[in-house]
């Protein structure tokens, strides 16, 4: 028999990739021998990818502490093997870190500079950025910052920029970080494709679900465009329209132009890593799946990045979610066979209630999605 892969995202705020995946393999274990049901726990740049390397390679985790959104020293985790670090920017800019009332106007991303300097010190040449999950929407200053980059003001004051106050950046100084970087490359994992600002920008797409009112979208907005007019006239880099550049409240400009790295297709670094096309060959059905599908999920997230890959080999997927947005079209370019919703959530519930709810639904529609596969395959 084909065997079935497993390779879910995480259900944000609520599952992990490991739990989806853990349950699904569950259920369907009912109706397919262990050794047909075939386990990827994944991410895209997000939160489960240092569990994801921790998984297929020989890293190890290790603590370090560094300043958290706003700036409170806290303890977080990232991988090494070899001669790579992976951090996640969600270990320590996350938007599921406390306080629940912090903003993108005054969140920073200075802890993320702090752990690459505790991964250079511990001998690392190669630094991974997960970049996804973020509660930021700094542009990178405040990592840059922690690795040496200086932004001054107009009166030559040196200050560590948020969101709200980008616009002041008159001039930026990066020989430090270049000098301490030397030697070492840099890559962001990409979730998206959005550019830096405008209608599908940072800001306008990704800033109100970290809490930022109309009002403060709009100045978002303003200052990732002023400060990206900055970054030319000092570094003579344009990274306005950069594919990716918007990711993780414009770390994903920082990255290029503070720190000389380079944007990859998160998705696609992983499947490589994992060997995909291997494991396709011998497989009658992919299961992938996320919280929400909607149309972000089909511009360079998991699913798309699975999607493509699986049709190429004449893999058939079918998805597994939360909910699925009204109307969404493109989904046959991925070869997508069928999708199974778990169903709405009740925000009313309690916390505690709300998990074990999200856990039986999706045990629940397991089970139908076993027998659909049993019938198909």
């Amino acid at each position: 028999m084909k065997k079935v892969i497993i390779i879910p995202d995480s259900f944000k705020g609520t599952m992990t990739s490991l739990e989806v995946m853990e349950i699904i393999k569950n259920r369907l274990s009912a109706y397919f021998n262990a050794d047909a049901l075939v386990t990827i726990p994944i991410a895209d740049g997000g939160e489960g990818t240092v569990d994801c390397f921790m998984r297929f390679t020989d890293a190890v985790q290790v603590s370090a502490t560094a300043a958290g959104p706003l700036m409170d020293p806290m303890t977080a985790h990232y991988a090494i093997f070899d001669d790579t670090a992976i951090i996640e920017t969600a270990s320590v800019a996350g938007y599921a870190l406390p306080p629940a009332s912090k903003t993108p106007l005054d969140t920073t991303t200075y802890g993320i500079g702090e752990l690459i300097r505790d991964a250079i010190s511990r001998g690392c040449k190669k630094i991974i950025l997960g970049l996804g999950g973020s509660c930021t929407n700094d542009a990178g200053a405040g990592l840059a910052a922690a690795l040496g980059t200086k932004f001054m003001d107009q009166t030559g004051a040196a200050f560590i920029p948020t969101g709200k106050n980008l616009g002041a950046v008159q001039q930026i100084d990066v020989s430090e970080t270049r000098s301490l970087l030397s030697g070492i490359q840099v890559t962001g994992m990409c979730d998206v494709t959005n550019p830096l600002y405008g209608e599908h920008g940072a800001a306008k797409v990704f800033a109100p679900q970290k809490g930022a009112s109309e009002q403060d979208v709009i100045l978002l907005n303003e200052q990732l465009i002023l400060f990206s007019q900055t970054i030319q006239q000092c570094l003579h880099i344009d990274v306005s329209t950069l594919k990716g550049s918007g990711a993780a409240g414009g770390i994903g400009a920082g990255i290029v132009a503070f720190l000389q790295g380079r944007l990859l297709s998160g998705i696609d670094l992983i499947l490589d890593l994992v060997d995909f096309e291997k494991l396709l060959e011998s497989s009658g059905f992919v299961i992938t799946g996320e919280g929400k599908l909607d149309s972000q999920s089909l511009d360079g997230k998991v699913i798309s990045g699975i999607g493509r890959r699986a049709k190429k080999k004449q893999v058939p997927m079918v998805i597994v979610t939360g909910e699925c947005e009204k109307g969404l079209t493109g989904l046959e370019s991925l070869g997508i066979q069928a999708i199974f919703e778990t169903g709405k959530l009740d925000p009313a519930k309690p916390l505690p209630e709300l998990l074990a709810s999200c856990r039986v639904a999706l045990a629940n529609t397991a089970d139908v999605l076993g027998q659909y596969l049993r019938r198909n395959m």
